[in-house]
């Protein structure tokens, strides 16, 4: 069994006693028996921060402490983890790699994040909240959709996205916090172009929702098969694309 676990001696039943305490700092994750209940097998998005089972103490526990989110330590981690993924693929984010990029003893990533997918999820979130924050001005800019497209075509933010994509193959809460932030995300964009554009969409037989996919999936698809040296058919993609902004934003007579 991984990591230190102090168990206080079981007292006789009319003796009270306080809950024992866990040294669970460089240890995997601590669950709970419930009365005579037999543990349960450990579920795999609660795995121990980048590796060590579950460890199972037949009494109550204390709650594991986590570090505060504003914390500067925290952000350390996240922006070195980032840079991990990005040099080296998500699989090699363990925590003593984390922990020597931000120079860091190991203890304090597990301290800030007990398990594997906290962690990745905390990167994720960080990079949507900047993604979001440049759809935003694209959104609020002079010239919105095209604005738009231009995002969604820029290769510099693909490597962290592909990693994540992989990611979400195998880990349901990355999966889950993907879906979730892309369909918030293109619902705000279909509804802006729905303002912005009302009848033009239909006279096109496009609807807000379509277009908003269609940018994404047509400007992605070009930067992934870039990045993989691929560019056949993609001049003649961008000139449709751009063909039908042009007509879709053509002044009103």
């Amino acid at each position: 069994m991984r990591g230190k676990t102090h168990f206080q001696e079981a007292a006789p039943a009319h003796t009270p006693t306080r809950p024992p305490s866990y040294d669970i700092l460089m240890g995997g994750r601590v669950g709970v028996w419930a009365g005579a209940d037999a543990p349960k097998a450990p579920d795999e998005s609660a795995d121990a921060c980048m590796g060590g089972p579950a460890i199972y103490a037949p009494a109550m526990v204390q709650k594991r402490r986590v570090g505060a989110e504003s914390s500067e330590t925290r952000a350390r981690i996240v922006e070195a983890t980032e840079q991990v993924i990005r040099d080296e693929g998500y699989a090699a984010a363990s925590s003593r790699r984390v922990a020597l990029r931000a120079e860091l003893p190991p203890s304090l990533v597990h301290y800030y994040f007990p398990t594997t997918d906290d962690l990745l999820l905390a990167v994720f979130r960080r990079g949507a909240e900047q993604s979001d924050a440049m759809i935003e001005a694209a959104l609020t800019s002079a010239d919105p959709v095209r604005a738009l497209w231009r995002f969604f075509s820029d290769p510099s933010r693909n490597a962290l996205a592909m990693e994540f994509v992989a990611m979400a193959n195998h880990r349901k809460a990355i999966r889950a916090e993907i879906a979730r932030h892309s369909e918030a995300m293109r619902d705000r964009q279909a509804q802006l172009m729905e303002q912005l554009l009302g009848d033009r969409l239909a006279d096109h037989k496009v609807t807000a929702a379509g277009l908003s996919l269609l940018l994404a999936a047509v400007g992605r698809t070009l930067v992934m098969e870039a990045d993989m040296g691929v560019a056949s058919g993609h001049a003649d993609a961008r000139a449709s694309v751009e063909a039908l902004l042009d007509e879709l934003l053509l002044p009103e007579k």
